[in-house]
């Protein structure tokens, strides 16, 4: 799921001799960008719930970080980066590798029991939970209207969930503290970009799952039964760190809230690989409830593109 609220300015677009915007391709090829970052993160989540069938889920989960760090570190280490582990905020750097790591612990855990699409479309509720968790944290208060998105985004949430019927099951109970986990994670990314840089970050994030996960690993460990599945594990973070470098280089060329709606065709990804591999078919309930909580996330996303447009009027 991706981060938002805040961004930079965009800047102005620059038009070639015949009248044309030259931003054009840019935006293009960021789009493009973008749309393959959200198909690398549902072919991750589809690897790690067909892998959890034969490991641990936390075998997958340090495979995703064990992969993605070792990718990590050709390009960022001690070496070309020797201060690359200096924190100015070390606290917050800690705190938020913790919410990292729980939030891919219990998604891959949740992965075992519901369908891809499921998942999903209960994570599709992070940004309306950043919004509102926002306000007491940084202070960016939701408007009444932003409010009302929120609340009306949630209710799709239980829509999704059916709490109080035989539907729901209980993990989605994880996937919904999955999504508060990934909410607070993202929040507080944006607190340590004004304090490290980008690469000290990323880096505490993916060497904390190694250390949490590594001494729990001999308790849980299954050998992967044949290549098929080693691949698979390997995939995930194999498809993480492809999927967040593809994220990075789109947003670099175009402005988040040309992007940030993408985030939503992940549901057909997830539907599609769901049923082709899983043979899962989302019932009407998930369907609705995705409906409701992308059309509260698309509104909120308006919202903020309306209220950029007045402060720069």
């Amino acid at each position: 799921m991706i981060r938002r609220r805040r961004h930079a300015e965009e800047p102005p677009r620059q038009l070639d001799g015949q009248g044309g915007d030259r931003d054009t391709p840019r935006r293009l090829a960021a789009i493009l960008l973008m749309c393959v970052a959200v198909l690398c993160f549902a072919c991750l989540d589809t690897c790690g719930k067909w892998a959890s069938r034969y490991v641990d889920p936390l075998v997958t989960a340090w495979f995703r970080y064990m992969v993605s760090v070792a990718l990590l570190s050709l390009l960022l280490n001690g070496w070309t980066r020797p201060r690359i582990l200096h924190s100015n905020r070390l606290a917050l750097q800690i705190l938020r590798s913790l919410l990292l790591f729980g939030s891919t612990v219990l998604n891959f855990i949740a992965l075992q029991y519901l369908q891809l699409t499921q998942t999903i479309s209960i994570q599709f509720a992070m940004p309306l939970l950043v919004a509102l968790l926002a306000g007491p944290i940084l202070g960016e208060w939701a408007g009444p209207r932003r409010l009302a998105a929120i609340m009306v985004g949630f209710l799709g949430v239980l829509v999704i969930t059916r709490p109080g019927t035989a539907s729901l099951h209980p993990a989605m109970l994880l996937t919904v503290a999955n999504t508060v986990c990934y909410a607070l994670y993202a929040i507080l990314t944006r607190m340590l970009a004004a304090h490290d840089p980008p690469a000290t970050t990323m880096t505490y994030g993916g060497f904390a799952g190694v250390v949490l996960l590594t001494p729990i690993l001999p308790f849980v460990w299954t050998t992967p039964p044949n290549l098929h599945v080693l691949a698979a594990l390997a995939g995930t973070g194999l498809l993480g760190a492809l999927g967040h470098g593809l994220l990075t280089v789109a947003h670099s060329r175009a402005p988040a809230s040309l992007l940030s709606p993408l985030v939503y065709t992940q549901i057909l990804w997830t539907t599609a690989l769901g049923y082709f591999v899983f043979g899962d078919v989302p019932d009407r309930w998930t369907l609705v409830g995705a409906g409701i909580v992308i059309g509260s996330g698309l509104y909120l996303l308006s919202r903020e593109r309306a209220v950029r447009a007045q402060r720069k009027g």
